[in-house]
């Protein structure tokens, strides 16, 4: 019997392997199938030196799994990552021109980081391995390890979304990073539309053609873009929810709103998510509903993110004015309308605060799949359900139809949404989530891993037939 490949996974953070309450979604799909398999985890420290890329490799192993990090530069960190990849790539991805800022000397370094990752990576693995690499920092990574030699099955899956190619074709280095990514053999992204997306980037400005079974060609490259809509452990998480840390949060956010009802949003504090059209939306809803004065308390989970970003500090200003300005409007002596936190949780105390919320607002601008949405219903209690708001923009409208679909940027309509998720009975919540429930048990973290590996097992053969 054949023994499978080594699966070398690639991202820019590395684990954890165990699940304790703090792995996110990457994690969780990827240590189960790296346990099984055996295999690399490649990435960076998180850690700066001197000798930064070139640096010697930090390694932890547990069992068959090999834990592999290096560390950069601060000019490495200042141009790869806070540069190029977050003020670049990250608001172009997520459909924010007026964000955008276009550098070449960051985009010279994340050119150098991904050159740099692919020689440390060389040394580790064979061209027997599967090779999967994750997300918009390491575009140019795979052809950076086919100029080195490697011959083996390269994959890449994008976990943030893909934007119309007018928009992706603004960036200056949009054609060679598409180019770029088709030394891999599957691209895998989270909707249809990011690959739809993708593949008319290949067209349009790439002058190739699109073939049946979702295989993409330009020139003599030809690659399959497929959709792979990623999921959490739904068992965990439900898991976590019952858990005495997680009733404990529970107890403490009704004891804290006394006989409000909770709606929650959790986020962290970055502008592809909504957050001030969330609150304006809850504004007009105590504007429009007067009687949901002191009987409705919002808490906002946002834990700090990129503070070192000019954009994300004028954005916490902006929320917390906001926040300011509703408090005040509306508090009285025994009422306080938002209370928001920018500290982290565990996930289990998020399962708990979840658990006892009656509506959970996910209204990104623009998101890959958002899995704050599924781990919501997956922490509910079957016998008083909460009610999910979602974002038409979020991945996950395309799984989670039985929510209440909002237009983020519609005020009134965000109200309404609340209103109707407010005053919904039991009966109506229970079906709702339980058709919800049925498609986040089924299409897990683990599965969403699994299906994307025996894709890239598959991938490399071009169907017959005239591109269309």
């Amino acid at each position: 019997m054949e023994r499978e490949s080594r699966l070398v996974v690639v991202s820019n953070r590395v684990g954890p392997l165990s699940d304790e309450g703090k792995a996110g979604g990457l994690a969780v799909g990827l240590a189960d199938a790296l346990r099984r398999r055996g295999g690399l985890w490649f990435g960076w420290s998180g850690e700066t030196s001197e000798a930064g890329t070139t640096s010697e490799a930090k390694t932890e192993v547990e069992g068959d799994v090999s834990l592999v990090t290096i560390d950069m530069t601060e000019p490495q960190v200042a141009g790869f990552y806070l540069g190029y990849a977050n003020r670049s790539l990250w608001p172009l991805l997520h459909y924010r021109l007026d964000l955008v800022r276009f550098d070449r000397e960051s985009e010279r370094m994340y050119r150098d980081v991904n050159r740099e990752f692919a020689r440390r990576l060389m040394e580790h693995i064979s061209d027997e391995d599967l090779v999967w690499v994750h997300d918009y920092h390491f575009f140019f990574l795979g052809d950076e390890l086919r100029k080195l030699g490697f011959r083996g099955r390269l994959g890449f899956f994008l976990h943030i979304p893909f934007s119309p190619p007018e928009m992706f074709a603004a960036l200056p280095a949009a054609n060679d990073m598409v180019h770029a990514m088709l030394a891999y053999d599957l691209v895998g992204f989270q909707t249809q539309n990011d690959r739809r997306n993708f593949a008319n980037f290949c067209k349009h400005e790439l002058h190739g053609h699109k073939e049946p079974d979702d295989y993409v060609r330009v020139g003599d490259r030809h690659i399959q873009a497929k959709v792979f809509p990623i999921g959490i452990d739904a068992e965990s998480f439900a898991e976590f929810a019952a858990s005495d840390e997680a009733e404990e949060n529970a107890a403490m956010l009704r004891n804290s709103i006394g006989g409000s009802l909770p709606i929650v949003g959790v986020d962290r504090l970055d502008y592809s998510k909504g957050i001030i059209e969330r609150f304006t939306g809850f504004e007009r809803l105590l504007e429009d509903y007067p009687d949901r004065i002191g009987k409705v308390q919002f808490m906002q989970v946002a834990p700090l993110s990129r503070s070192e970003v000019e954009e994300y500090v004028d954005l916490r200003g902006e929320f917390e004015g906001l926040v300011g300005r509703i408090n005040g409007r509306f508090a009285s002596l025994e009422w306080t309308p938002v209370h928001i936190m920018t500290t982290g949780l565990s996930r289990r105390a998020l399962a708990g605060i979840y658990r006892a919320a009656r509506v959970c607002m996910v209204t990104p601008l623009r998101d890959g799949m958002n899995l704050v949405a599924k781990e919501f219903i997956a922490a509910q209690d079957e016998a008083d359900p909460g009610v999910l708001i979602l974002s038409r923009f979020a991945g996950a409208r395309a799984e989670l139809a039985e929510a209440l679909i909002v237009n983020p940027f519609a005020t009134d309509d965000v109200a309404a949404a609340l209103e109707r998720a407010l005053a919904m009975p039991l009966e109506e919540r229970q079906e709702r989530w339980r058709a919800m429930r049925d498609k986040v048990f089924a299409n897990t973290a683990a599965v969403w891993c699994r299906n994307f590996i025996e894709a890239l097992e598959k991938s490399g053969s071009a169907p017959s037939g005239k591109g269309v």
